[in-house]
């Protein structure tokens, strides 16, 4: 094991044992290498890269702490890294939308409120009957976001927003080149929200999975 990842494992432990707690100060430089039994140096740089995923923050003249722990803080490192996908993986990032956004939404119907609903509702409304194809990927990702936010499960809301990214190109070419997939589009959004109202969970899951695969469906056949 390289001597940097050595390090990084041992402030690892160290958070997940307890001994460092989320908001806690770490120890000054020289007293946590001589702890740790690591070079000055290696410490440095682990800290540096914990520091890059949100792990450890570094508050210049005052102390390196450890952050929140946040899922959707540290889940943000996956949402960098998923931005450099490659064409050829898109169709596996909406396979595992397909697999988690039903189960969201599922989620959602017990816990969505009339509020938020009507607020989808008037979103909905306000693309009139033909929005371009960037209002309603936009509104799409804004009307996912919202029904996700309402289960109640952070970590979840945060995979989902970190996968939204590298599907948004493929949902414009389809809306681009597809007959009538504004309008399908809007159809399964009023299904959904049909279904959340009448607190139909397996409805929901239903309809939330027939809109992801078909967009899945579509891309597979064009590639």
């Amino acid at each position: 094991m390289a001597v940097t990842d050595e390090a990084i494992e041992k402030i690892k432990g160290m958070i997940v044992s307890g001994a460092l707690r989320p908001g806690d100060r770490l120890p000054k430089e020289s007293e946590l290498a001589a702890e740790l039994g690591l070079s000055r140096n290696s410490l440095r740089e682990a800290v540096r890269a914990l520091s890059l995923i949100r792990i450890l923050d570094v508050r210049q003249g005052d102390g390196t702490y450890v952050t929140s722990l946040d899922p959707q803080l540290l889940l943000e490192a996956m949402s960098f890294v998923v931005d450099f996908h490659r064409d050829d993986t898109v169709l596996e990032f909406l396979a595992v939308r397909r697999i988690l956004e039903p189960a969201a939404t599922a989620l959602a119907c017990a816990r969505i409120s009339d509020a938020t609903l009507d607020a989808l509702d008037s979103q909905l409304d306000a693309l009139g009957p033909e929005p371009s194809v960037e209002e309603l990927v936009d509104c799409d990702l804004d009307f996912h976001r919202g029904i996700v936010q309402a289960s109640g499960n952070s970590v979840l809301c945060s995979l989902l927003d970190g996968l939204s990214g590298p599907t948004t190109r493929a949902r414009v070419w389809r809306g681009l080149t597809q007959e009538d997939a504004l309008g399908r589009t809007l159809r399964e959004h009023r299904a959904i929200l049909a279904a959340l109202r009448d607190r139909d969970a397996e409805a929901a899951r239903s309809w939330a999975t027939v809109h992801i695969a078909s967009v899945e469906q579509w891309l597979r056949s064009t590639l």
